[in-house]
């Protein structure tokens, strides 16, 4: 029983490692904004910044691939929504730099992690 009890005590260590490297990375300012939508910019789908209600502060148009997202929303708004969109929406990995795939592959993994 005191073995399983480190081996959880030692899982949830390495998930909240896990956890603080991913809020480490994540910094709401303007050039992470810009390293992400980079990031978009280099894969099939174009990023748009309008005026609307969504009700989830995007919208996807799948079959454009075009990405509309709310130009009201703050910094830190913008970076969650581009967060939350990169972890539904698959993209073509094959034009990125490799800045950005690493970029990419990093999120996804940390996404994977939580």
């Amino acid at each position: 029983m005191t073995a399983n009890f480190i081996l959880l005590a030692f899982s949830f260590k390495s998930y909240l490692a896990n956890k603080n490297s991913l809020l480490r990375m994540i910094k709401y300012t303007n050039q992470f904004l810009i390293k992400l939508e980079d990031l978009i910019a280099e894969s099939d789908y174009f990023l748009r910044y309008e005026k609307g209600n969504f009700k989830s502060g995007y919208c996807l148009l799948h079959d454009q691939k075009i990405i509309i997202v709310n130009k009201f929303f703050t910094t830190e708004g913008k970076i969650n929504i581009l967060l939350e969109i990169l972890r539904t929406v698959p993209l073509n990995t094959t034009k990125f730099s490799e800045k950005n795939l690493k970029l990419y592959e990093e999120l996804s993994q940390e996404e994977v992690k939580l």
